[in-house]
């Protein structure tokens, strides 16, 4: 077993790869090597020459350096450092320079010198940048080159700034962001706009100099193309392909990092498995849609020449698998979310009883409702469930300036119709036209502009809600103190989310709760909110009676779906219900056209909605399943 193991991970993994279970033990373990380096060097009387990189990626590996620095008395003073890179142009005084994040992250906490820190200069003129990356090349050089090279990759396959076309002996040098990367740094600048076009970064061939090379990735949105970092072609497309060419190189990752890595993702093809209940369905969904074949058509030649002969042998023939699958399939199917009363419920994803439940939907952000699950939410308010909506937060970071002008000139005009204008209004607009004309990308808005976006969203959800079938006093506005907290520091507690969040679900006693289950972004609002969600459920799972029949249901966003194997609960959409779920997104005018952070995807949200809905069902359909214009999806997560 160990032996075949090797093999077949060596045919599929063309690096060295370690994954861990999460990014903390990844990062302490990189912390931990990057320590034995410097204390060996200490030992010997040298210096330490450390190639470090910025980004989310590094940061508790630098929290952990600081840390056995003041707790355990590790010594930077024989270290030498030289970043991989910096935006140009850009003055270091910058919040978005990567001089203040190394200085924010680690420099200023350990005792290295100064002089010893080399960083690209991005307030060079154009002229002067070939001649200082020619230096940089040549300090480097003096020092013996670089001891170990930290990397992080970016969604385009870059490694420092080394974009799509770079050459695998490229040295420092003045490169052209490609446009994804920028998408991806947007938010630090506050808009792709912002975001400079250019940056001075190590080359590939430099990169390749240093005695030892650790690239790190965490969390979903970097599985697909560490995967094809790691398994694809040598290609210039892709320059951490690049890395494959190295004898000194290591893919550290968390296990969302390398879920799509073959010997997770697909093992069976990669080893022999253990062929539990959900390895089997998903094994035989990836058989299906991989030889477009309807599931009961799948033979046992099929499953033989796919790796999956063992699954055969062990639980097979193969008809009997099909039959086992196809039901488990058809049975996630309902038209009835909230439970089909009167009938038997065993083999349905919902319960039967109460008839009328107590639904309490959670949306992150005020859109998320419609956007994520607007079929399902209009179906269980038609057929009679006492449903509630809770807006997480106000959302109001995604309200273009120019719609706050607008929305108070019509305050204004109101209020001088009525006779009812005693210049307070119009005292709040001037002022905010004002901070417009100066604003700069990623200020953050007074407290009277953050209000109004926020009641411009407000008023958009209410209307959705309401388009929805739900009475006014089921639609409930946490506006979470996290969300606007965060705008001013990272460092935030979330116990008045938490306690405001029991508070609610106390009020409704849910039967089932809809929640947001994007995880991609472990940052992100979404998964802040489902951690806050969760975290008052579990409370309450110790002390209220009720939570024992509270059944939690998570739903996910307009970019993705969960995949078929995984999914518990699908609700299908006719025609009509697509158009009335179209409609209540049109409510939320201000996310129309053009949202303020539309993500990679240039369609609008109401499109991507539809399209992943219709994506789904057409998957179900290629499955052998019935032929729906929509379906709406749900994983059930235990809580207890």
């Amino acid at each position: 077993m160990a032996r075949l193991n090797l093999l077949e991970e060596t045919r599929f993994e063309k690096v060295p790869v370690k994954v861990y279970p999460d990014q903390d033990a990844a990062s302490l373990d990189v912390a931990r090597r990057i320590a034995t380096i410097i204390k060996e060097k200490q030992e010997k009387g040298e210096i330490a020459v450390l190639g470090l990189a910025t980004g989310a990626t590094p940061i508790k590996v630098y929290k952990e350096l600081i840390r056995l620095h003041k707790e355990e008395g590790l010594s930077f003073k024989n270290v030498v450092t030289f970043n991989l890179d910096e935006y140009y142009p850009m003055q270091p005084t910058a919040d978005q320079s990567y001089v203040q994040f190394m200085d924010k992250q680690l420099f200023d906490h350990i005792d290295i010198p100064k002089e010893n820190i080399n960083i690209p200069d991005g307030t060079l003129t154009l002229e002067e940048v070939p001649a200082f990356c020619e230096g940089y090349e040549r300090k480097i050089s003096s020092f013996g080159g670089l001891d170990i090279q930290i990397l992080g990759i970016g969604r385009t396959g870059h490694i420092g700034f080394n974009e799509p076309g770079s050459a695998p002996n490229s040295g420092t040098r003045l490169v052209t962001l490609d446009d994804l990367t920028r998408r991806d740094a947007s938010r630090d600048f506050g808009g792709k706009e912002n975001v400079p076009t250019k940056a001075i970064t190590m080359g590939v061939g430099t990169i390749f100099k240093a005695k030892e090379i650790i690239l790190m990735a965490w969390n979903e949105k970097k599985a697909e193309i560490v995967k094809k970092a790691i398994e694809g072609d040598i290609s210039s497309d892709i320059p951490a392909t690049y890395l494959q060419l190295s004898d000194h190189v290591e893919f550290i990752l968390d296990q969302d990092a390398a879920s799509l890595l073959t010997r997770f993702d697909l093992p069976w093809l990669a080893e022999d498995v253990i062929w539990t209940e959900t390895l089997a369905k998903k094994a035989v969904v990836w058989l299906s849609l991989h030889l477009d074949k309807a599931i009961l058509k799948l033979t046992d030649d099929d499953y033989n020449n796919h790796g999956m002969a063992q699954l055969v042998t062990e639980q097979g023939p193969a008809y009997n698998i099909n039959i086992r699958i196809f039901n488990e399939l058809q049975r996630t199917i309902t038209g009835w979310p909230g439970g089909k009363p009167n009938v038997d419920d065993s083999s349905r994803p919902e319960r039967a009883e109460p008839a009328r439940k107590n639904v309490l939907l959670f949306s992150p952000h005020p859109d998320d409702d419609v956007i994520s699950m607007g079929g399902t939410f209009i179906r269980l308010a038609d057929q009679g469930h006492n449903v509630h909506v809770a807006y997480q937060t106000s959302g109001n970071t995604a309200v273009w300036d120019d719609d706050v002008l607008r929305y108070l000139e019509f305050v204004m005009d109101f209020a001088h119709a009525i006779a009812d204008d005693n210049g307070t209004t119009r005292k709040v607009y001037e002022e905010a036209r004002e901070f417009f004309k100066t604003k700069q990308p990623n200020q953050v808005d007074p407290e009277i502009i953050r209000i109004t976006k926020a009641y411009i969203r407000k008023g958009e959800a209410i209307a959705g809600a309401r388009f929805v079938g739900l009475p006014d006093e089921n639609i409930h506005f946490q506006a979470l103190p996290f969300y606007d907290r965060g705008k001013f520091s990272k460092e935030v507690s979330y116990e008045d989310d938490i306690q405001q969040t029991i508070e609610l679900l106390r009020k409704v006693k849910p039967h089932q709760v809809f929640a947001a289950g994007d995880f991609a972004d472990p940052h992100g609002t979404h998964k802040v909110c489902f951690d806050i969600l969760f975290e008052a459920l579990h409370r309450l799972s110790k002390t209220d009676e009720w939570t024992k029949d509270c059944w939690l249901w998570l739903y996910r966003g307009a970019w993705h779906e969960y995949p078929i194997h995984e999914i518990e609960m699908a609700v299908p959409l006719s025609p009509q219900e697509v158009k009335r779920k179209r409609l209540a997104i049109f409510k939320h005018q201000s996310q129309k056209d053009l949202p303020v952070f539309p993500g990679d995807d240039p369609r609008e949200f109401w499109v991507r909605a539809e399209d992943r809905t219709s994506d789904t069902a057409s998957l179900y359909h290629k499955l052998g399943l019935a032929n729906y214009e929509a379906i709406e999806a749900f994983v059930r997560w235990k809580f207890d």
